[in-house]
């Protein structure tokens, strides 16, 4: 049987890789652009600052070394696979839910009149009745991957990820029950959550996205992974907060076979004694 969850769980990442390389590729909605908001499209074309192979590199690598590392110390392949198949859920269904919103919205980046007119923008123009990759001599993949900014992909795929790890390192150290007031768990919490934000701010500095598609894929990623991680993990403020749900029933058991029982002898000659009101509300309180 769980051979056949397990099949079931990576055939469903499977279809989400697929719908997500489908609206990848899509064209999205060309909206108009009206004379007024000229100015928000007209930075530079420059690099990646954090080019999306080393962010793919980023999404994918971190939390498999922070998941392996974590089996080299413990040796729990349960933890591992439950790991693995969470991260993995909470990647492909944000960037399936980032990619849909992008080709729904159709938002031009602030560099897309440079990627639509590379030589500059020619006298006279007329953007009322909206600009189409088709209308633009730039180059056609360029121009097309222009009209897709909102939400960051960068953003909402990065704290997917490493927000992922940030709770998952976070219910291994025990950052918010047993960790607490140790400044080295909590930073181990923090740092994956610092580098996502580094790799979405990034986006702005490089002309690639305005401040709310950052801002929106940030919340997207967050959103997915919190879920993702409650799917496979009980709350960080539980006693259990290290172990995946799997593993939680197996550790309430051991626990109560280790409790000792205490035996209260009762005399058969004498009654016990009755309780008194004050007793039974001493109890309730």
């Amino acid at each position: 049987m769980r051979d056949k969850n397990v099949a079931a769980e990576l055939a469903l990442r499977f279809l989400l890789f697929v719908i997500f390389t489908i609206t990848d590729d899509a064209e999205p909605y060309a909206r108009s652009l009206q004379p007024e908001e000229l100015w928000l499209y007209r930075y530079p074309h420059v690099p990646d600052i954090y080019p999306g192979q080393l962010m793919w590199i980023t999404v994918f690598s971190v939390p498999t070394i922070i998941f392996v590392g974590f089996y080299i110390l413990r040796q729990d392949s349960e933890d591992l696979i439950q790991a693995t198949l969470g991260v993995t859920l909470s990647i492909y269904v944000t960037g399936c839910i980032t990619n849909i919103v992008k080709l729904l919205v159709g938002r031009p980046r602030p560099d897309f009149l440079s990627r639509c007119y590379p030589e500059g923008l020619p006298d006279h123009m007329d953007f009322t009745q909206g600009v189409s990759r088709m209308s633009c001599p730039g180059n056609e993949q360029l121009v097309l991957n222009g009209m897709k900014s909102f939400p960051s992909a960068h953003a909402s795929l990065s704290f997917s990820s490493l927000g992922f790890v940030a709770l998952y390192v976070g219910g291994k150290l025990r950052v918010f029950n047993r960790g607490r007031g140790q400044g080295w768990r909590f930073v181990s919490f923090v740092v994956p959550l610092m580098w996502a934000l580094v790799i979405g701010v990034s986006r702005t500095s490089d002309y690639h996205h305005h401040w709310q598609d950052v801002t929106v894929g940030s919340i997207i990623g967050l959103v997915v992974g919190y879920a993702c991680y409650h799917q496979v993990y009980p709350s960080l403020h539980g006693v259990h907060s290290h172990l995946c749900h799997s593993q939680v029933p197996s550790a309430l058991e051991s626990q109560n076979t280790a409790r000792p029982e205490v035996f209260i002898p009762v005399s058969s000659s004498q009654p016990p004694p009755l309780q008194t009101d004050v007793t039974l509300s001493s109890k309730l309180i």
